[in-house]
């Protein structure tokens, strides 16, 4: 037989419960779970994820109240003064990279 370790840790029981209802679905036991994650770590020397915030949205002028969009714009213009100008390939890789568009 392999030679085995044990693993404990604590984990949010509401987040337990979800992620072994899907792996019960998958017919995977967390332990199988566990030891497929290690494997992936092991193999991409990291983790097998990307680890990053979520993505935000872009602000939709459309949604805005008035008040809002002078706040924005006054930012725009604050921004500007303070000397943070951008070309349109920068402003478009920071939209890509920010927004994914």
């Amino acid at each position: 037989m392999a030679n085995t370790s044990a693993i404990y840790a604590r984990i949010d029981t509401e987040l337990k419960n979800n992620a072994e209802g899907i792996l019960s679905q998958l017919g995977i036991s967390p332990s199988s779970a566990i030891q497929m994650l290690y494997s992936q770590i092991v193999l991409n020397n990291g983790m097998p994820f990307e680890l990053r915030l979520p993505v935000s949205k872009p602000v939709a002028i459309g949604a805005l109240t008035r008040e809002e969009l002078d706040r924005e714009l006054q930012k725009g213009v604050a921004s500007i003064k303070a000397g943070n100008v951008y070309s349109e390939d920068e402003v478009d890789e920071m939209l890509a990279r920010e927004f994914g568009i």
